[in-house]
């Protein structure tokens, strides 16, 4: 059957009457029009405008800039599906391939999106490889002809890790070009464009934190995924034991935080709105530990909330001496017989070290600077110096002067804002061509009277960071990034720390935007003798020489402590240790070491405060890592820095970054004594493994000096022990450098000295051993060397004692 569409013509009279009435209609239309308004700002009326001013763009216009940007995006998000491309025969992972699913499909939508947006408005579309041309000028994150290389050279899960590091590298660069642009005047006033700058942020932020995520899984290290917890965090460790955990003592906490975090964790299905504002109470610094001192049994820890003492006869049972209640922050403290000296910088510091804190702008009230304490009698210490200074102490080192035994010297490093002259005659904040009396670009020079330490004063402020050819004081580096792809640097206008060796007459400043080697052989007036930069640095924070001085280590506290910068994506370089050789008073760079466990978004994790090891014939150091941990690592080798042991905790918080993690982490008489800053005080200690032996531990152990200050190293000589001599040993065995005849023969002497009090012929026979293993040392390297000599040295030793 066929079907016909049978079409009936429509009647003109309906017709014609149907166009009268769309006439009629649209003039009844426009006459019943209601009136568009525009709404003026804040206070003013409001007024009526044509329905063409309301349809008229014209004002929103595109700048340069907005097509600088679409141009430079579109080979950047071409190139980032060239890295996808690579996926399909390299790598083994259904998780890798969906996540290059969602990069394909995402950009290569908004590369014809771009494309569009250019040729609307008459401007010239990029073509998608135009970053394979010679003169191309490549946009941030995007990778060298090199990384490709090496991308499309690896494979399996090598090539699965290198390809999440470039393209975080990559999607970061996005991000930065957005920013770059958000940045200039009249951007992004396109409503195509502004929502385009917006996804790029929310979806690349998003990609970045899976890829990071996915990095931290490819690693084996136990370290990586502790189950988080305040009281009850997973923990991680290797080469070490916790011997000792102490809380925080009563009055050292906030007791509301302690009540809501408790409930917290008895209803985990809280509101997140009540569960965003919990941790950011509990991870305020009004309580945090910070550093620590030590003198004989005694441990001083100090806090933004005062200092406790303990006691540690029996490391692993510490006890509480007394706790000393005075705000001001950050509270780190020296101890040099009879006297604690105290940091203050903090605005609501108070002079008589009350609670209230300092309402007032000015306030003779308020104090920013040295606090000094008679500890003689250790359960009442009394407050016996208050030192005012410009920008308060963010830290201090003490400086002692073998030819001036009466007095103290104090370096104050200021890091906080200038306090007004007002409140304290003489501050003044402004450069250095304005006023030459400004606090910046110096350090205070303070000096304490050992008999009569009320006398504290200022006595010097010296300009560290002059140049010396042209005097300008703002000597050093300016501040701002280094070239593409580097640090925004802090500006050089103070030291954060200054660690200083007093019999060698040196000392190295982590000062913000620099590290510098000071000479103090005059510890009045220190001279600048040589200062370096690093790219990979954002603020120069502290410094820590080795035993003889021939190497600094400088740590970079990239996001300033707060913030997570130890993620599997982040650069090996931020947030790390520098490790310099000094040679003939230079300093030159040899490497740099960071914690190799990843941390995730929910641990603040950068390079802090740490201390040597004092094992004879390496170098080694232990030292705190916010959240992620305590890391123990052998430098002896300046240019290859190997973590030899560890130890750490889950995040504070499963949901969100809670402040916390170790502070600093010192070895102290045979024991690591670290500072937590939200959870208490923690000891460890190193146990024997291929990496140190039990007699290196034992010579380390040996060590016991009267007092330690981490900022004020001193030489360390190691008594001549047969534990020492059979550490040398154990050194040389390890590198195959003495023959096991030898060793056995050596070790056999050893054995015959232990609890030998005198004997001429065993002497006799020890200063034989010494010549003949000085004589072994000739053709062997460098390192070897200095251990025999060392070993012959002790050998000798240990004969005049049994003399």
């Amino acid at each position: 059957m066929n079907h016909q569409q049978i079409h009936k013509p429509f009647p003109a009279a309906v017709a014609v009457a149907g166009v009268a009435f769309l006439s009629l209609g649209a003039a009844a239309s426009q006459a019943q029009q209601p009136p568009i308004v525009q709404p003026g700002a804040p206070g003013e009326p409001s007024r009526s405008i044509s329905a063409a001013e309301a349809s008229d763009l014209a004002a929103i216009r595109y700048s340069e800039a907005d097509v600088r940007f679409m141009q430079g995006m579109i080979p950047h998000h071409a190139q980032a599906l060239e890295m996808t491309a690579l996926l399909e025969t390299r790598t083994t992972s259904d998780a890798m391939r969906q996540m290059a699913q969602r990069i394909e499909l995402s950009q290569e939508d908004e590369i014809e999106m771009m494309q569009e947006w250019l040729r609307e408005r008459g401007q010239t579309v990029t073509a998608t490889d135009a970053h394979h041309a010679p003169d191309w000028m490549p946009m941030p994150g995007m990778l060298t002809p090199e990384e490709m290389d090496q991308l499309e050279a690896a494979e399996g899960v090598a090539f699965d890790r290198l390809f999440l590091e470039l393209m975080i590298k990559h999607h970061r660069g996005a991000l930065t070009m957005v920013e770059n642009l958000l940045d200039q005047r009249g951007t992004a006033q396109d409503s195509q464009l502004f929502a385009f700058t917006s996804d790029v942020e929310a979806d690349q932020s998003m990609e970045i934190d899976r890829m990071d995520a996915m990095l931290a899984q490819l690693t084996i290290d136990p370290r990586v995924g502790l189950a988080a917890g305040f009281d009850d965090a997973g923990e991680a460790i290797w080469n070490m034991a916790l011997v000792a955990t102490r809380p925080k003592p009563d009055g050292f906490f906030d007791r509301n935080a302690e009540a809501e975090r408790e409930e917290e964790d008895e209803e985990d299905d809280a509101e997140e709105a009540e569960e965003e504002e919990t941790p950011r109470r509990r991870g305020m610094l009004n309580f945090g530990n910070t550093d620590l001192a030590f003198a004989g049994d005694q441990v001083f820890v100090g806090s933004h909330h005062g200092f406790n003492t303990y006691r540690v006869e029996v490391p692993a049972s510490p006890q509480l001496v007394t706790s000393v209640v005075c705000p001001g922050g950050q509270g780190d403290v020296s101890v040099v017989g009879n006297l604690l000296i105290m940091s203050v910088e903090q605005t609501r510091g108070r002079v008589d070290c009350g609670l209230q804190g300092v309402a007032e702008p000015v306030s003779e009230e308020r104090f920013r600077g040295i606090r000094v304490f008679d500890i003689s009698d250790m359960r009442m210490p009394r407050q016996v110096a208050a030192v005012q200074t410009c920008r308060g102490s963010h830290t201090h080192t003490v400086v002692t002067d073998p030819d001036d035994e009466g007095n103290l010297y104090v370096y104050g490093s200021g890091a906080a804002s200038v306090r007004s002259g007002e409140e304290l005659e003489g501050c003044s904040d402004e450069l250095p061509a304005e006023n030459p009396e400004t606090a910046l670009f110096r350090i205070d020079v303070i000096r304490i009277p050992v008999a009569r330490p009320e006398e504290a004063d200022v006595v010097n402020r010296p300009f560290v960071f002059r140049d010396p050819e042209t005097g300008r004081a703002a000597g050093l580096w300016r501040g701002g990034d280094h070239g593409p792809g580097t640090q925004s640097t802090r500006e050089s206008n103070h030291c954060h720390d200054i660690t200083t060796f007093p019999e060698l007459g040196l000392a190295a400043g982590a000062c913000a935007g620099n590290g510098i080697l000071l000479d103090i052989s005059d510890p009045v007036n220190p001279v600048r003798l040589d200062d370096v930069v690093d790219p990979g640095f954002a603020y120069w924070h502290s410094a820590t020489f080795n035993n003889d001085a021939t190497k600094v280590i400088f740590t970079d506290e990239w996001g300033g402590g707060g913030r997570p910068r130890c993620r599997a994506s982040d650069p090996r370089n931020w947030g790390a240790n520098a490790i310099y050789d000094v040679v003939d008073g230079r300093l030159e760079y040899r490497s740099h070491y960071k914690l190799p466990a990843p941390q995730t978004e929910r641990e603040n994790c950068v390079a802090h405060n740490g201390s040597l090891v004092p094992v004879p014939g390496r170098d080694i150091m232990v030292q705190a890592w916010y959240q992620g941990g305590i890391s123990v690592f052998d430098f002896t080798d300046s240019a290859n820095p190997v973590e030899i042991a560890y130890f750490d905790r889950g995040p504070i918080n499963s949901e969100r970054l809670a402040m916390g993690g170790y502070w600093s982490a010192y070895w102290y008489r045979g024991y690591i004594y670290g500072t937590e800053i939200a959870r208490g005080l923690d000891v460890l200690e190193l146990v024997p493994s291929d990496y140190l032996t039990e007699n290196e531990l034992a010579a380390a152990a040996s060590v016991a000096p009267a007092e330690f200050n981490a900022q004020q190293q001193r030489g360390i000589d190691w008594s001549p022990r047969p534990v020492v001599a059979r550490a040398y040993l154990d050194q040389l065995d390890r590198t195959d450098t003495l023959s096991a005849a030898r060793r056995a023969e050596l070790s056999g002497l050893l054995d015959r000295a232990d609890g030998t009090d005198a004997d001429a012929g065993l002497a006799a026979e020890l200063v034989a051993a010494a010549d003949e293993v000085d004589g072994e040392s000739a053709g062997v390297s460098d390192r070897s060397q200095e251990r025999l000599r060392a070993l012959a040295e002790t050998l000798r030793g240990i004969a005049d004692r049994l003399r």
